[in-house]
């Protein structure tokens, strides 16, 4: 029984642990986009235009 008890303090916070990389994860993803494709600097711009060619997926 003692041991059922101290698993699932270790599974809540694993869980949480998991939920809170997700989110900085996501936050991350978020500025990267905005700050990349939406930038008016025409250098971050061309540097996303470039990586777009080479996966070769569409952009125009």
């Amino acid at each position: 029984m003692h041991s059922s008890t101290t698993e699932l303090p270790r599974t809540a916070n694993a869980v949480h642990s998991l939920l809170l990389q997700l989110a900085a994860g996501a936050a991350l993803g978020m500025v990267v986009l905005y700050g990349v494709a939406f930038s008016e600097s025409s250098l971050a711009h061309n540097a996303a235009h470039d990586v777009r060619h080479i996966t070769v997926k569409p952009c125009h």
